[in-house]
């Protein structure tokens, strides 16, 4: 039969999608007839409506968005994020991240997306054999995920979080697939839904993935969306601190924040696990490809949501360029410490948060953690702080000197005759890097965070000074703070966060209790404050 050229290169994307499908097939049935079960196929669930159901639209639009996305050249990607919402609205910032793919092949793609329907304490590795878009079958790594659910009991195989229903079709993990699909062709998948807010199940993930990736030809996707639901001004903002907090590596401080919203990821947890999981792959570096929000690309600005395409990318630097040192002026330090006493004074003598007007300075506004230290003749005589960046610094110094005057469960709270004995130090945190080799550790300049499941414990940089600490001394006192044996920084199981401090004051403290503390030992609150005080819960993470 004769067939014209012009008829051939028409139905040449069709055949080429039912080839895919026809391949995708036979390798299912394959493992299947090895494996003696009989072959479950999760459905496409939302081609039609996030993305077109026709296979030869939905090639061609994709085509399209990644023709039009021009990211950074970037080499060594061990894992990305892309958002999940429908294609029309993050469609054009997906193809950022998966235009780094081009040219590239990958055997294996393990997928970790969020559950929007269904809530469960670990991460969902789909127990069939494929996952099926218009655009084929894509074959579950049936060998790889039975050696990840082995390696952790937060990691089941499991079909919950992946549901195809008409009621709750999960949208998360399926939308990447056919960009994936469509850069890669030929892949296994190894797809993953976490359904909870966990630390710990991220890290287990995290570390069974670095476990079983290393020497072979595989690649991470964290599928998320940013904010939702905000004024378009008002979410620009937000995704932005999000955008820097994912860029500083800080996922620790990320964890608390996500969990309670000071920062919006929809994905955020999934980010988390494969930013443990890269960092142990060798990637420290996060490069943010590309943002927009649905006002930008659907146009309306009145409620939108947020989208940010990120590579996380193998850097031998470890990101220095990241941890330049933060800096205040002479008379930021002053407006400071002014504040906090300002704060002191009102706590004890009004039982109530003093009412800080916003300060002109940009880096008082900038979102910081830090520690307020008081002393009284030398002595400790209170210290709390944020760990995390969850305010503008002058608010996080306005609420942590009054909580260490008054809820520092140490002492009893500071007395108005004790207001002129009081001296101030004020220690204003850099964001928490995990420690990769304890000779990192640069005592006099570097505070510790040691943390194993729920026990944790810090202590500032200038503590190790003040007690002429050696490095192994100082890891094993900041062991004792979080309540664990003094040689439990040697564990697997333990995490160590190092940070670095600008301090400035009258004098340097010996100690300091973090917002954790006070959260094991409620019973230690002072009595119950007056109506218009602050809220003991203010102080936790």
């Amino acid at each position: 039969m004769k067939m014209h050229l012009s008829t051939w290169s028409s139905r040449r994307p069709r055949l080429r999608a039912v080839l895919i499908m026809v391949t995708a097939l036979l390798l299912i049935d394959c493992t299947s007839a090895r494996s003696g079960e009989t072959p479950k196929v999760r459905p496409a669930g939302v081609a039609g409506s996030f993305y077109p159901a026709d296979p030869k639209a939905l090639a061609t639009m994709i085509d399209g968005f990644l023709a039009k996305a021009a990211p950074p050249p970037l080499t060594d990607v061990v894992a990305l994020v892309s958002p999940h919402a429908g294609y029309e609205y993050a469609g054009q910032v997906a193809a950022y991240s998966y235009a780094l793919l081009k040219g590239r092949k990958f055997e294996r793609v393990v997928v970790i997306a969020p559950s929007h329907y269904e809530a469960f304490g670990f991460a969902s590795v789909y127990d069939g054999t494929a996952y099926s878009t218009p655009l084929g079958q894509v074959p579950v790594d049936r060998d790889f995920a039975a050696k990840l659910v082995k390696l952790s009991p937060l990691i089941r195989f499991s079909n919950m979080g992946h549901g195809a229903g008409p009621n709750q079709p999960e949208h998360a993990l399926e939308d990447q697939l056919p960009f994936l699909q469509r850069v890669l062709g030929q892949f296994q998948l190894v797809p993953i839904v976490i359904g909870d807010q966990s630390y710990e199940t991220c890290r287990a993930l995290g570390l069974a993935l670095a476990k079983l990736i290393p020497g072979t030809n595989t690649l991470i996707v964290a599928s998320s969306d940013l904010s939702h639901y905000h004024p378009y001004a008002d979410a620009v903002k937000i995704d932005h601190k999000t955008l820097k907090a994912i860029e500083e590596w800080d996922y620790l401080s990320m964890s608390r924040n996500f969990a309670t919203q000071v920062w919006e990821a929809c994905g955020g947890y999934p980010i988390i696990a494969a930013m443990i999981a890269s960092e142990r792959l060798g990637a420290s570096h996060a490069q943010v490809l590309n943002y927009a929000n649905s006002g930008d690309t659907a146009g309306d600005k009145s409620r939108v949501v947020g989208y940010g395409a990120v590579a996380f990318v193998k850097n031998p630097a470890r990101n220095g360029a990241q941890e330049a040192p933060f800096a205040l002026t002479q008379r930021e330090k002053d407006e400071l410490l002014r504040l906090a006493r300002k704060s002191v004074e009102t706590a004890v003598h009004e039982h109530k948060m003093y009412d800080a007007a916003a300060p002109a300075a940009e880096a008082l506004n900038q979102e910081r953690g830090a520690f307020v230290t008081l002393k009284e003749h030398g002595e400790l005589r209170g210290c709390i702080g944020y760990i995390a960046p969850m305010k503008p610094l002058y608010l996080t110094v306005r609420d942590v000197a009054a909580y260490a005057a008054v809820r520092d469960t140490r002492f009893q709270p500071v007395t108005g005759h004790e207001l002129h004995l009081l001296e101030y130090e004020i220690s204003v945190l850099s964001p928490l890097r995990r420690v990769l080799d304890i000779n990192e550790i640069k005592v006099g300049q570097h505070g510790l965070v040691m943390k194993q499941g729920d026990a944790e414990g810090l202590l500032l940089p200038q503590v190790a000074t003040e007690q002429k600490w050696d490095r192994n001394t100082f890891l094993e006192e900041t062991c004792y703070k979080a309540g664990l044996s003094r040689t439990a920084w040697k564990d697997a199981e333990t995490d160590i966060f190092r940070f670095s401090a600008l301090v400035f004051g009258e004098r340097r403290p010996v100690e300091a209790l973090t917002p954790l503390d006070l959260f094991r030992n409620p019973r230690a609150w002072p009595s119950p404050p007056a109506p218009g005080s602050p809220s003991p819960t203010a102080a936790l993470f």
